[in-house]
C-alpha cells in the first residue's frame, strides 16, 4: 500500500485560533488523545506522582490531505521509547486515501525532586538543611534527579553547585571520611586483646570500606575496614 508521508512543522505551538483545516484538527485530536493515554499509562506503570502537560507543535495549515474514517486512523509513538521530553507521534490513515504525518510535541512531567537550598563547595557533605524538594520538568532532564533527600544527606559532592540547582547521583559520592595520607589510628583485637597502632592511609575511604593502610611501625601494608574519622580496624 502507498502512503503519503509528509513531517509537521515545529518551533512555534500552536493556539486554539489557527485551528481552520479540519485534517489539522483531526491531527491534533488524534495526537493529543493519543498522548494523553500513553503519558497516564507510563504515569501509573511507574508509580509517579507527577503531573504532565502536552503542547503539540505548530502545523502547517496549507496542508491538504483527505480525511480520515476515524475506524481508520491510528497513532504510535514514533520516538523516543517513553512519552516524556521531545517526543513524535506517528499519525497514520489506512483509507480510503492512505497517508501517513509525523507530529511532533512536548511532554512535560513535573515532579518534586532533591534541589539546593544554597550554594555547596565542593567537597562538601550535604545536609538536612542543604535540600528540599520543588518540583521540576523532569522531561528536561533525562535521568539526572533525586526523588527523595535522603539519597543525598550524607553524600559528598564532586563540584560546586549553586542555591536552586536538581542534584544527581553524578554530582554525589559517597562520604570519604578518610583521605589518601591521612594518619590513622590502627585497631586490632578480639574480646580479651586490643591493639592501637599508628598508621597511615594509602586510600581514600568511605565509612565502613576496606582501605590499604601501612603501619607505620612495621612498615607493613595491610587491609582495614574504616570506622570514623581517621579510625580503621583490621583483623587479628
Amino acid at each position: 500500500m502507498r502512503f503519503i508521508t509528509g513531517c509537521a512543522a515545529l518551533a512555534i505551538f500552536f493556539s486554539a485560533s489557527l485551528h481552520a483545516n479540519p485534517l489539522i484538527e483531526q491531527l491534533i485530536g488524534a495526537t493529543r488523545d493519543f498522548l494523553e493515554q500513553q503519558v497516564q499509562e507510563h504515569v501509573a506503570s511507574s508509580g509517579l506522582q507527577a503531573r504532565h502537560e502536552i503542547q503539540l507543535s505548530r502545523l502547517d495549515q496549507r496542508l491538504r490531505l483527505p480525511l480520515c474514517n476515524d475506524d481508520a486512523l491510528s497513532a504510535s509513538l514514533e520516538s523516543p521509547a517513553t512519552p516524556v521530553g521531545r517526543v513524535t507521534v506517528r499519525v497514520s490513515c489506512s483509507a480510503p486515501s492512505p497517508w501517513r504525518l509525523f507530529v511532533p510535541a512536548q511532554v512535560s512531567l513535573f515532579q518534586p525532586v532533591v534541589v539546593s537550598t544554597r550554594p555547596l563547595s565542593r567537597g562538601s557533605v550535604v545536609g538536612a538543611e542543604d535540600v528540599h524538594l520543588a518540583e521540576r520538568d523532569t522531561g528536561l532532564l533525562g535521568s539526572n534527579y533525586l526523588l527523595d533527600p535522603a539519597q543525598a544527606i550524607g553524600m559528598q559532592l564532586k563540584r560546586n553547585v549553586s542555591a536552586d540547582t536538581v542534584l544527581s547521583y553524578t554530582q554525589l559520592e559517597n562520604n570519604r571520611i578518610v583521605r589518601r595520607g591521612d594518619k590513622v589510628v590502627i585497631s586490632s583485637g578480639n574480646s580479651s586483646v586490643s591493639v592501637k597502632m599508628p598508621g597511615e592511609a594509602l586510600e581514600d575511604g568511605t565509612q565502613g570500606e576496606q582501605i590499604r593502610v601501612r603501619n607505620t611501625r612495621s612498615n607493613r601494608v595491610i587491609r582495614a575496614r574504616v570506622t570514623g574519622p581517621g579510625q580503621v580496624e583490621a583483623g587479628m
